[in-house]
C-alpha cells in the first residue's frame, strides 16, 4: 500500500471574537464606580490616606485647611455611557448599601465596574453582590484594575476590559465602533473648597473637562495610564483635527456655559498640528477660553510664548523629574527658567516629582527635594517611585525578583503615597513614607500656600495683558483676574492673619497683597477688611473640623440617558436624576 502525501496549510492564527451580548443594543447596561466610602480604612481596602480627592491626596497633601478640596466624576464611565444606544444607568460614588439598592431593585441585563488597582477588593465585593442580586448579568470589568496580569482569577467577572473602553462596549452591544465619538458634557469639579469656604459653581464658574486623546506616546515605564492603553508609542485619539476639537468645545461652551476647559490628554500639546489648527480657530471665531492642559517640559519649549498664550494657556502639569533623573523628558531644557518664564506671563504651573528614584540615597534626597522646592511652582506632587502592575517597569523589577509580596505591602497600599512595593537599593526599612511628607512639609514651608501663589501668578498676567493690543487676549485675562479684587484680596488677608508668626510668609504674602492693593486700589482693600475677617473665621473652623478626623466624600450620582420605557405608557420617557449624599 503506497503512502499518500498531504500537503498542510499554514494558517494565520485567527484572533478570538469579540464577545457580543445576546440582547445587543435592547440590553439593559449598568455602569458604576466602585462603592465607598473613599477616604476611610475599611474591610474592603479603602485607606484614610488615599482619599478620592486628586489634589489633598497627592499635591497639597500637607496644607492643612488651605488644601484645595475637590471631587472628579468617573469621566471614563460618562465618555461610554455617551457612546451606546442602549439605555444604560450611571451610578457614580454609590455607598455599599445604595448599589444593592440598584441592583436589586432593577433588571440590568450588564454590569460594568471601573477602578483603579487599590480598590480590587471593593471589585471583587461588587462582583459577589451581582451574583446574588443579579445573577444573569454579564460583568464587565475595566480602568486601571484591568492592569492587574491575573485579575480574571481574583475577581468573578465576565470579560475584562483592557484598555480603550468606548470602543469595547460598542462591539460587545452590537454597535458601530467607528461611529464618531459624542463627547459628554462634563464639570471638571464637583464640592471645590479651600480655606474652608465652598467656590463657586454657578454656570460658567467651573471648568469643563475635555478629553481629546488617552494614552501617551512617550510611555515612561512607570506610567499606567501609558500602560493601559498600550504602552510607548501608543495614543487613541477621540478627536484627530483642531477642527473636531473646536467644534466639541463651542458644544460644552454653550451647554455648560463654560470659557475654560480642563483638557484631559497626558501630553495634549505634543500633538501640535491639531493644537495649532486649535489655535487658528479660536483667533477666527474670537474665542477668548482657557485651557489647562499636561504637557512635558520638552514639548512646552517647541511653542512659542505667544502661541502658548494665544491658546489661552493658563495651567500646565509638567514633570520635573530632578537633576540626574535617567527619564529624558527634560533633555535639554532649564526647568527653573521655563517655570519663570512661564509664571511671569501668567500661566500657573503644577510641577510633578518623583521621590524614590533609582539615584536617590538619605544622603541625596534633601538636594532632591530642595531642587523640586526651588522651582516654586503654584502646586507640586510629589509622588513615589512605584512600578505598578501592568507597567515595563514592574516586569523589570519582576524579572530581577526586586519585588515584595502583596503578603507585605497589599495592592491597596500601592498607591505611590505611602511606601514602597519593592527593595530599593539605597532607601531601606520604610525611610520612604517620612520623605514623601518631608518633600510635601518642605514646598509648603518655603513657598505657602499653594492659593497664594495661584494669586501672584495671576496678578502676575493680568499686569502683562491688560493692555493688550488683541481684545481677545485682554478678555480671557480680564476674565482669569475677575477675583482678584475681591475674593482673593480677603484670601490673601486671611492667610497673612493665619500665618502671622511665620515672618518669611508673613512678608511674602504681603507684598503680594501690597500689589494687589496697589493694582485695584480701594476695592481691594474694603475686601481685604470686609471678606479677610470672615475667611480667616472659616479658616480656622476648617482646622478645628481636621484636626477632629473629618473627612470629606463625594455625592452620589444617578444618571439615566437615553429614552427608557415607562410602564405607564408606549411613549418613552428621557430621565435624568442625581442623588445628592452630603458632603463631610
Amino acid at each position: 500500500m503506497s503512502a499518500i502525501s498531504i500537503p498542510v496549510l499554514e494558517r494565520t492564527p485567527v484572533a478570538p471574537a469579540h464577545p457580543t451580548h445576546p440582547k445587543g443594543t435592547r440590553a439593559r447596561v449598568l455602569l458604576t464606580s466602585v462603592f465607598g466610602p473613599y477616604a476611610q480604612d475599611d474591610e474592603y481596602g479603602s485607606r484614610k490616606l488615599n482619599p478620592m480627592e486628586l489634589y489633598h491626596n497627592q499635591v497639597t497633601r500637607v496644607q492643612g485647611a488651605f488644601s484645595l478640596r475637590m471631587f472628579h466624576r468617573s469621566w471614563g464611565l460618562m465618555l461610554i455611557q455617551a457612546n451606546i444606544s442602549a439605555p444604560s444607568v450611571l451610578l457614580d460614588f454609590p455607598t455599599r448599601d445604595r448599589f444593592i439598592e440598584e441592583i436589586s431593585g432593577q433588571d440590568y441585563d450588564v454590569v460594568g465596574i471601573s477602578s483603579i488597582i487599590p480598590n480590587v477588593q471593593k471589585v471583587q465585593a461588587m462582583c459577589d453582590l451581582i451574583r446574588e442580586h443579579l445573577p444573569g448579568a454579564i460583568i464587565v470589568i475595566g480602568g486601571h484594575v484591568g492592569n492587574v496580569p491575573d485579575l480574571e482569577a481574583r475577581i468573578d467577572a465576565d470579560h475584562i476590559v483592557r484598555g480603550e473602553g468606548v470602543q469595547w462596549m460598542r462591539r460587545f452591544l452590537g454597535e458601530d465602533d467607528s461611529a464618531p465619538i459624542s463627547h459628554p458634557d462634563i464639570i471638571s469639579g464637583i464640592g471645590t473648597r479651600t480655606l474652608g469656604v465652598l467656590a463657586r459653581d454657578k454656570p460658567g464658574d467651573v471648568a469643563a473637562t475635555l478629553i481629546p486623546s488617552v494614552g501617551c506616546p512617550i510611555g515612561c515605564n512607570f506610567c499606567s495610564t501609558s500602560a493601559m492603553f498600550g504602552g510607548k508609542g501608543s495614543c487613541f485619539h477621540f478627536y484627530d483635527t483642531g477642527d473636531e476639537l473646536f467644534e466639541v468645545m463651542c458644544t460644552l461652551e454653550k451647554n455648560l456655559k463654560v470659557r475654560s476647559f480642563f483638557v484631559m490628554d497626558e501630553n495634549f500639546l505634543l500633538h501640535r498640528k491639531r493644537a495649532l489648527r486649535l489655535l487658528e480657530l479660536m483667533i477666527e471665531h474670537d474665542k477668548p477660553w482657557a485651557m489647562y492642559v499636561f504637557s512635558s517640559a520638552r514639548v512646552l519649549r517647541s511653542y512659542t510664548m505667544e502661541q502658548i498664550v494665544g491658546l489661552g494657556i493658563s495651567w500646565i502639569w509638567m514633570g520635573i523629574e530632578g537633576e540626574g533623573s535617567q527619564y529624558t523628558k527634560l533633555n535639554g531644557t532649564d526647568t527653573h527658567e521655563l517655570v519663570r518664564d512661564l509664571q511671569s506671563h501668567g500661566v500657573r504651573v503644577l510641577g510633578s516629582t518623583i521621590i524614590g528614584l533609582e539615584e536617590h540615597t538619605p544622603e541625596n534626597i534633601d538636594e532632591a527635594i530642595a531642587h523640586a522646592v526651588s522651582h516654586d511652582t503654584e502646586f507640586h506632587q510629589f509622588m513615589l517611585y512605584t512600578p505598578i502592575l501592568g507597567t515595563p517597569l514592574y516586569s523589570e523589577m519582576s524579572a530581577e525578583g526586586q519585588l515584595l509580596g502583596e503578603d507585605v505591602v497589599p495592592l491597596m497600599d500601592t498607591h505611590g503615597q505611602y511606601r514602597f512595593n519593592y527593595r530599593h537599593k539605597h532607601i531601606k526599612d520604610g525611610q520612604e513614607s517620612e520623605y514623601i511628607l518631608r518633600a510635601f512639609r518642605r514646598d509648603f514651608e518655603v513657598n505657602g500656600p499653594s492659593v497664594v501663589r495661584i494669586v501672584r501668578t495671576t496678578l502676575r498676567g493680568w499686569q502683562r495683558y491688560k493692555n493688550h493690543p488683541d481684545a481677545r487676549i485682554r478678555a480671557r485675562f480680564a476674565w482669569e483676574a475677575r477675583d482678584l479684587s475681591t475674593v482673593f484680596s480677603g484670601v490673601l488677608w486671611a492667610a497673612r492673619r493665619r500665618l502671622r508668626h511665620d515672618r518669611l510668609m508673613f512678608s511674602k504674602i504681603s507684598e503680594i497683597l501690597k500689589d494687589l492693593h496697589k493694582e485695584f486700589g480701594v476695592k481691594a482693600r474694603l475686601a481685604s477688611w470686609l471678606a479677610g475677617p470672615f475667611i480667616h473665621h472659616m479658616l480656622k473652623r476648617e482646622e478645628r473640623r481636621l484636626s477632629m478626623g473629618m473627612t470629606y466624600e463625594p455625592p452620589t450620582f444617578r444618571d439615566t440617558s437615553l429614552p427608557l420605557v415607562d410602564a405607564s405608557s408606549s411613549q418613552s420617557v428621557a430621565v435624568h436624576e442625581r442623588r445628592l449624599s452630603a458632603y463631610g
